[in-house]
């Protein structure tokens, strides 16, 4: 009843003449974004083609948020339109599987090439009451259960529902349901999915319901909690702590995670995991969820340098289960980096990271970073483990006429021995610019 109520009140305040009052004109907010972005991939290892994939696009996302109309329940409109122009692609090095599949940019052409552009629009209906919004159509989250993916030209899109509530001080609710998803290199809506049911007879879902609460202790110490089930699939509990603690020399912050899933309706069946509803995980499993992943870090900031340190378990017969075309994916771990995950049934994983931030030797908006992570125990089938080691270069110009100007080097190097995955070297080179249009 409230899916259809909603749609019909929200054409009934576009057509009234309060749509026009203070604010759902005057509090709008429309910008630009224009990326081109260049990616090269070598792979190191494996025999499958191809060896080497490099694409390059340039990108624009044009993004508008009303405000929201007079009176007791306000109503608005988001949109958000995107398009992707090919520069420089080839068949050969594009990784382009023909018409069901795309390239590591760009989606493929019926002839396995990929397209000379795509383009996709998302819009999202809004109403706020007091100090909740309810928005439903395209959904961008950024939460510990499900987050979107925006490591290439266009980014990661969701369809569903979301309720966010902030009416008691310090907490924030938030409630909703994704139905579809629409890759990073894509320009359709598609079924969701994790890792272990991607292949041609894997099973999808089209229900992922997930409710949660952050909740500020007090200014330096946040709890959250949230729940999220991936309909005949997977049952997750996430528990997160973070804390920031002022030291006589720099600052000290913390973040704890934990998660808990475990296999839900199909997966938890052997006719369900016989019929496609599988998870990947260690040797011998039978495709069912059953993961505990943990993981700590920390990181030490003094002035214009700061040092992480960081270390994740992972136990259970399955690999830490997330939603997962096979396309491109952004799970809430402290050891999702540029290539790798670190999700593996079993895996312990190590990490140290410096950050240094060159403004004060004059260098103002030029910083730079560089990781690395190191994974054993792996129950896949491997034979070792994997690691890998990211170095980043960003700038930003910060003033005159091109203020906002930024351009990224991303480098990365991952080295795996587990089955099904490959050893990489990987350059991104990003140049973006954001231009506020009212």
């Amino acid at each position: 009843m409230y899916r259809q109520a909603f749609p019909l009140a929200l054409s009934a305040a576009l057509f009234s003449q309060s749509l026009w009052a203070d604010g759902f004109l005057d509090d709008s907010k429309a910008d630009l974004t224009a990326r081109n972005f260049f990616i090269n991939n070598d792979n190191r290892s494996g025999t499958a083609s191809p060896s080497r994939q490099q694409e390059w696009g340039q990108g624009f996302m044009l993004n508008y948020a009303s405000g929201f109309t007079q009176g007791p329940v306000g109503f608005g409109v988001d949109a958000l339109g995107m398009l992707g122009i090919r520069l420089d692609s080839g068949k050969g090095r594009a990784y382009n599987s023909g018409s069901s599949g795309g390239g590591i940019v760009f989606p493929s052409d019926s002839d396995g090439r990929a397209v000379a552009d795509f383009a996709t629009l998302g819009l999202t209906a809004k109403a706020r009451f007091s100090n909740t919004e309810v928005r439903m159509g395209t959904l961008q989250p950024h939460l510990p259960v499900i987050g979107i993916n925006d490591g290439r030209l266009l980014p990661q899109t969701f369809q569903g529902t979301q309720v966010t509530s902030r009416e008691i001080d310090n907490l924030t609710l938030i409630g909703g349901k994704i139905t579809s998803v629409k890759g990073r290199n894509s320009s359709n809506q598609a079924s969701l999915s994790i890792a272990g049911a991607n292949s041609e007879t894997g099973q999808r879902s089209n229900a992922f319901y997930y409710a949660g609460a952050d909740y500020k202790l007090d200014p330096h110490t946040t709890a959250q909690y949230y729940f999220a089930n991936l309909d005949d699939f997977y049952n997750q509990h996430f528990v997160g702590l973070t804390h920031s603690t002022k030291l006589p020399h720099g600052t000290l912050q913390t973040d704890l995670r934990g998660f808990i899933s475990n296999g839900q309706g199909e997966n938890a069946s052997e006719a369900g995991r016989l019929a496609g509803y599988t998870s990947s995980g260690a040797v011998g499993s039978n495709g069912e969820v059953d993961n505990r992943t943990w993981s700590g870090l920390f990181t030490y900031t003094l002035g214009n340098q700061s040092l992480a340190a960081g270390y994740q378990r992972v136990t259970g017969k399955s690999d830490f289960p997330f939603i997962n075309q096979g396309d491109g994916n952004a799970p809430y771990l402290i050891t999702s980096r540029q290539i790798g995950r670190f999700q593996h049934a079993g895996e312990r994983t190590w990490l140290a990271q410096y950050s240094y931030d060159f403004a004060r030797l004059g260098l103002s908006g030029l910083s730079a970073s560089v990781i690395y992570l190191n994974g054993d125990h792996v129950q896949a089938a491997s034979t070792g483990g994997e690691w890998e080691r990211d170095i980043a270069l960003n700038y930003v110009v910060n003033q005159g006429t091109f203020k906002g100007l930024g351009f990224s080097w991303l480098n990365a190097a991952f080295r795996t021995e587990v089955t099904g995955q490959r050893s990489q070297d990987e350059n991104r080179l990003i140049v973006s610019y954001r231009f506020s249009l009212f």
